[in-house]
């Protein structure tokens, strides 16, 4: 029964990931896998397993965790914080789920799997709006955000997601599954251009940037502090850009209640954040995930432009900003806690390419996004907490891998 299982398990981890994006259509298929895989790890997991676990980042996670849990439950916030609590906690328990898993192999497969599938779905969706809807236009239409198998956001981390771990997946010697990852490269490059992705198009820019100074040739390394004066001179001389970057895709209707000092959506909500920002005592305990989100309900509801309040009402949109959402929810301590986590292990990984791109994206996401906050965001937070962990066990044990 256990070979059985053992033989199993690591399909079922594919499975999960390749599901996630189409949540909406399976809604309780990742569950389930969730469920099987709580029931069979006991059974497939070795003592040896849990060795994987003994590195300081992950000390410093569960740190995190930790406090965010003892902080709810001294001030009486665990019913009102659960749900994010439940999200971190996917993260952490991704990650030791794994742990009955030799190597990285398969997970980076149905990450690579689930980015192609989310892709062509997608691709066949705005297909049959285009010859369905004779008033639909690309970019400005509604009809093509709502076309995409998830959030625009979420799809084009999944791309960036896709794109290192094939090009991490490609061998210096000739191998014919380089063709496979080269190609998966390019369509999910210009998948995230044509579905414009801004996150994802910023941090692939970061990425590119950041790969020149792993670059043995000196050129090269002077080339990107050069691509950075070059980009950085581009942004601040061409304001229209900027402007049109973030609001080019929101709703007519949102749009003419837009102030063009408000660039974008996130530029009312930080507004917002600034306003209800911790003082006295809350800088050390905080406000609470759902104390944060009742503040910011209460901010929204007193903007003076009818349209963008019914909006903001209705939405109920997050800090969307994971830092201040950790600040402003459980104090200090728990932002700093987080941001050493990622300070130490990008220490510890700087002269790895792919563990330091996978830290930049999460790091660069937070800072528009409060992922914590939705469960696929939690998924692929884990993605990349387990892969660190397990790649740097491959290669603390057997410096010469490549899974």
């Amino acid at each position: 029964m256990r070979i059985l299982l053992a033989s199993i398990y690591p399909y079922a981890f594919l499975l999960l990931y390749l599901t996630i994006p189409f949540d909406a259509y399976v809604r309780a298929l990742p569950n389930i896998l969730i469920g099987v895989l709580v029931v069979a790890f006991p059974l497939v997991v070795k003592k040896d397993d849990f060795k994987k676990l003994k590195r300081f980042p992950v000390y410093l996670f569960l740190a995190f965790f930790g406090y965010l849990v003892l902080n709810a439950l001294i001030f009486g916030r665990i019913p009102e914080d659960l749900n994010v609590l439940k999200k971190v906690l996917i993260a952490l328990g991704l990650v030791i789920l794994y742990l009955p898993v030799q190597g990285i192999k398969k997970i980076s497969k149905a990450i690579i799997y689930s980015s192609v599938a989310a892709i062509l779905f997608s691709v066949y969706k705005i297909v049959i709006l285009v010859f369905t809807n004779e008033s639909f236009g690309f970019l400005d239409s509604q009809k093509f955000i709502e076309a995409l198998l998830i959030d625009r956001l979420y799809l084009g981390v999944l791309s960036v997601l896709s794109i290192l771990v094939s090009y991490q997946s490609i061998t210096k010697t000739y191998s014919p599954q380089n063709r496979y990852y080269v190609a998966n490269i390019l369509l999910n490059v210009v998948f995230v251009f044509f579905i414009m992705s801004k996150t994802a198009i910023s941090i692939l820019i970061v990425l590119v940037i950041l790969r020149q100074f792993y670059a043995k040739n000196k050129v090269r390394q002077f080339l990107a502090p050069a691509l950075i004066v070059v980009i950085l001179a581009v942004g601040f001389s061409t304001q229209s850009i900027c402007q049109k970057w973030f609001l080019g895709h929101l709703p007519s209707e949102i749009q003419t209640v837009v102030k063009p000092k408000d660039i974008a959506m996130r530029y009312t909500i930080w507004e917002c954040a600034l306003e209800v920002q911790p003082t006295g005592n809350e800088v050390l305990t905080g406000k609470g995930f759902e104390g944060t989100e009742n503040a910011l309900m209460d901010c929204y509801a007193n903007m003076h432009q009818q349209e963008r309040r019914e909006h903001f009402v209705k939405e109920q949109f997050n800090i969307h900003n994971q830092y201040l959402d950790i600040y402003f929810s459980a104090g200090i301590i728990g932002v700093l806690l987080f941001m050493a986590f990622f300070v130490i292990t990008l220490l510890k990984n700087r002269r790895q390419f792919f563990p330091t791109a996978l830290l930049i994206s999460m790091v660069l996401l937070g800072v528009i996004e409060s992922y914590f906050h939705r469960q696929i965001g939690a998924y692929y937070f884990g993605f990349v907490l387990l892969i660190l962990i397990i790649k740097n066990n491959l290669l603390e044990n057997n410096p010469e891998t490549e899974e």
